[in-house]
């Protein structure tokens, strides 16, 4: 027995050598297939210089197309483009062909004529092109996987943690190990999933905390793992989105072979592995699992891809073999898991292989793999769908009821690793700006004690300057200003701001400040990232109570909730250490200007330069603080005055703006048409407004007249109170009538059709007065019912011709005079320039599991390319420069 033990054991020794002898041999072939596939997708030139983020998402004459690709090198592009705007169908790889003019119907003269190539069903494409001998060519189909796998390869980090955290958004499976044939080795993206954050329920639900948010990254939930021997009739992915699938509706999170391009071949994506989750909505009647689960999908048989298949076995609870046949040397290198606490299961198709060889090797690997005949299930044609995937599913539900291993993504890069796998997240730049952010969050215990040690000219300090400033600014503005009264403000205001100077930065400020001013680019970026995660966990709000309750609180005021109190404390962030270098700096430019503190003298000149690299680096800054609701005007103007310097020729700026009250899908709405990242979700963010500049493409700027886009958002600054209720209301449209003044083109996100918050139509009334008047877009998302589609265009007038109490009220307040009842009473309305959009609902479903609805994407493409369309002929204001931006700030 043990002479026999010892054969198999040297048999399989010597089956993996002689496997890992042909990869060798293999590798030349696979350099050049890559090569290849990326000069096909016109990559190439992206494997020094990788592809960025800003590079991805910098607005071009395409941004106004709602083209389809017609070469492979459009397949990248218009990924990202489509991921960007959240559309179901950005794996979609088929191409489109333009006939020639010459031979387009005269009729159509004016249109672009357009044939779309199925090329996997095109009867005069020779058979062999499928042979997965032949390399691509222009003229043959891109497997999707192979187009994600090329892009991560040609993308920074990114830009690859935003594919995979739109993929995220748009239920697609994400890659977990990516495979790279010209190295030879693969790399596991920790990195590019550290920013998945999803939200999902517990059973009971209804109560306050049922819902938790969290990283993908830190949750442990159990793994399951479905992977291939050599051929299998049955498709494995196919099988995996019916696992994950309600059974009314079909979620494709894995590509599979029955969806379009399904069964072209792969040229480089085998060894590529997939993750997707199950996350439950609370609701008994309509989730399959009761709990969080992990499900992973390994692309490619486990013979040549050993590796990802032995790091699957140590990370997953259990595993689920598809294949047709068990060959001997499957059979060696499987009884070589003897011992694995993993649980083993194979799903055969007896008919289509070798029916007694099977059995043979099956009742040897049984004691081996502590398996029994339970373990083994048959699906053939014959064999009820429905009830199979049922199957599959109560042996997940019994492997999570017994004891079983739980895992998060780190845990999983940690077994990546013991197997010599490479991890994105271990490189140097990177593990230093993480030990940087551990030594500022590590000092955060209490929220409240740090925020006043440490943030020290925030709080009470910062909300008395802001009081003393507003009150200077209504007394600049009365018609008989009392001069003594005056003079005792300046003096009050200097006395604040010199209280501010004594202080020195504290070492947790200084340690942000020594971040942000890395000589290195890479781990200034890795520095920001890591402090928004680090802060996220050391100074999280109270648990999110469920959807349900937030929508079912009753409102105070003309149909919105009074948002004066907030619900939720601010959570500490980012912004918090810029918004106190904002005010060190806001405090000695006011002594230097009273004449208070030599120039020579100034130790914080250089921080609007520091923070402006953040806002060239797609990071957004705050324009108005949300706690005092008031802008640090200096600060502003120092971080435009430094990005005129900073953009020298390229400094025409279009101000677009979007306000509406939390909740309503504005920062969504926004990151969604132009690939933002401002905070989302009501009760987790920042109340203030922030701003973010987005680059035009120099090919594009002389066309659409304007160099950069500065997008704000309103954030939480618009709770919707009415006038009755003094001061919160008039500071609200204070703040709105600045937003709205220094915009160009302003959305305006509406939640119910007949309210439009009192605080924005007052500022409406203030600006007509000054005859700056934007272009307006008036969005009503449907934030709940995805089955409304769309208004007519007769019912969407309607949406703001009808009077309301606010209306009269607010009316009434700027004495106007009583035939101005809505706005479409108003001078500057003009429906010729002025739209009303109704946008479709962003799911189809109950999250977390909803598929994402393609008629939000499409009407959002619209509203964009409407957008820039406006921009573009000037039916917006005239287009700024910073310098007149500048100017404009000082006067609102």
């Amino acid at each position: 027995m043990a002479s026999a033990g010892h054969s198999d054991l040297g048999e399989v020794a010597s089956g993996i050598k002689a496997s890992e002898r042909r990869t060798a041999v293999a590798i030349a072939e696979e350099r050049s297939r890559l090569q290849e596939m990326l000069f096909l997708l016109g990559l190439e030139t992206y494997q020094t210089q990788k592809l960025s983020l800003q590079d991805a998402l910098q607005i071009s004459s395409d941004s106004m197309k709602n083209w389809a690709p017609q070469t492979p090198k459009d397949l990248p592009w218009n990924f990202l483009r489509k991921l960007q705007a959240l559309n179901a169908e950005a794996r979609n790889t088929t191409m489109v062909l333009d006939l020639p003019r010459d031979t387009r119907p005269v009729e159509k003269e004016s249109q672009m004529e357009e044939e779309i190539i199925y090329w996997d069903t095109a009867e005069d494409i020779s058979a062999d092109i499928y042979s997965f001998s032949e390399l691509p060519t222009p003229d043959t189909p891109v497997n999707p996987l192979d187009l994600l796998c090329a892009l991560l390869l040609s993308s920074d980090s990114f830009l690859q943690q935003e594919i995979v955290s739109k993929m995220s958004l748009c239920q697609f499976a994400l890659p977990l190990i990516l495979p790279d044939p010209e190295n030879h080795y693969h790399t596991f993206l920790l990195w590019a999933m550290r920013g998945t954050v999803r939200t999902w329920g517990s059973q009971p639900p209804r109560v306050v905390g049922s819902f938790r948010e969290d990283s993908m990254v830190l949750s442990r939930a159990p793994a399951f793992a479905f992977v291939r021997m050599e051929v299998s009739s049955n498709s494995k992915s196919q099988l995996l989105n019916d696992v994950l699938s309600p059974g009314h509706r079909q979620q494709d999170c894995f590509w599979h072979r029955d969806l379009n391009l399904g069964t072209n071949p792969r040229e480089i994506a085998d060894g590529l592995v997939e993750i997707s989750w199950f996350l439950p909505s609370g609701r008994e009647d309509l989730d399959i699992f009761p709990e969080p689960m992990a499900f992973l999908n390994l692309r490619g048989d486990i013979g040549s891809h050993w590796l990802q298949f032995k790091f699957l076995t140590e990370i997953s609870s259990a595993i689920f073999i598809l294949t047709d046949n068990i060959s001997k040397k499957e059979y060696k290198l499987l009884s070589s898991m003897k011992g694995s606490t993993t649980k083993y299961y194979f799903i055969l198709s007896p008919y289509r292989g070798k029916r007694n060889t099977n059995l043979r090797f099956l009742n040897r690997l049984i004691p081996v793999l502590k398996m029994d005949h339970s373990h083994v299930l048959v699906k053939v044609s014959s064999t009820d769908s429905v009830g199979f995937v049922r199957r599959v599913r109560a042996i997940v539900t019994h492997v999570t009821r017994s004891p079983c291993r739980r895992v998060s993504v780190e845990d999983m890069a940690n077994a990546a690793r013991k197997l010599g796998l490479k991890v994105d997240e271990d490189c140097e730049e990177c593990q230093r700006a993480k030990d940087r952010m551990e030594q500022i969050t590590r000092k955060i215990k209490d929220l409240e004690t740090y925020c006043r040690d440490e943030l020290r000219l925030q709080g009470e300090p910062w909300r008395k300057v802001a009081q003393v400033e507003k009150e200077l600014c209504q007394i600049q503005w009365a018609s008989d200003p009392p001069e003594k009264y005056r003079a005792e403000l300046r003096h009050r205001l200097l006395e604040l701001r010199m209280q501010q100077n004594d202080h020195d930065p504290s070492w947790g400020v200084q340690e942000f400040i020594s971040g942000i001013s890395s000589p290195s680019l890479g781990e200034k970026q890795y520095f920001l990232k890591w402090m928004e995660w680090g802060l996220a966990r050391v100074a999280q709000p109270r648990p999110r109570p469920s959807p349900e309750m937030i929508f079912t609180l009753r409102p105070k005021h003309c149909g919105a909730m009074d948002f004066s109190e907030p619900f939720w404390p601010e959570p500490l962030g980012v912004e918090h250490f810029l918004r106190e270098m904002g005010q060190f700096y806001e405090a000695e430019s006011c002594l230097v200007e009273a004449g208070k503190l030599p120039a020579g003298q100034r130790r914080f000149a250089h921080f609007p330069g520091l923070a402006l690299e953040l806002l060239l680096k797609g990071l957004p800054l705050e324009l108005i603080d949300g706690n005092t609701l008031s802008p640090a005007l200096r600060w502003v103007t120092g971080l435009l005055k430094e990005l005129h310097v900073r953009l020298e020729r390229r400094s025409r700026l279009v101000v677009l703006s979007a306000l509406g009250m939390p909740g309503t899908g504005k920062s969504t709405l926004l990151n969604t048409m132009f690939g933002l990242r401002f905070v989302t979700g009501r009760g987790r963010g920042p109340r203030g407004a922030f701003m973010q500049l987005i680059k035009v493409a120099e090919s594009f700027s002389q066309d659409l007249g304007c160099d950069h886009i500065l997008v704000i958002d309103s954030g939480g600054l618009i709770a919707g109170v009415r006038t009755e209720a003094g001061e919160r209301f008039e500071r609200e449209a204070s703040l709105a009538t600045l937003i709205m003044g220094l915009s160009n083109v302003t959305v305006v996100s509406l939640a119910e059709t007949r309210n439009i918050p009192p605080a924005i139509l007052h500022a409406f009334l203030r600006l007509e007065k000054t005859g700056h008047m934007p272009n307006y877009q008036f969005v009503y998302q449907n934030l709940h019912d995805v089955s409304v589609l769309g208004s007519k265009p007769r019912e969407r007038r309607q949406l703001l011709d009808q009077p309301s109490d606010v209306g009269r009220a607010t009316v009434q307040m700027e004495k106007q005079g009583d035939g101005i009842q809505t706005l479409a009473d108003l001078a500057f309305w003009d429906p010729e320039k002025q739209h009303i959009w109704h946008i479709p609902g962003l799911w189809h479903g109950v999250p977390p599991m909803a598929a994402v609805n393609l008629a939000y994407s499409e009407a959002i493409f619209e509203l964009k390319r409407c957008l820039l369309e406006n921009i573009r002929n000037g039916l917006s204001n005239q287009n700024k420069n910073i310098q007149q931006l500048i100017e404009l700030v000082r006067r609102l």
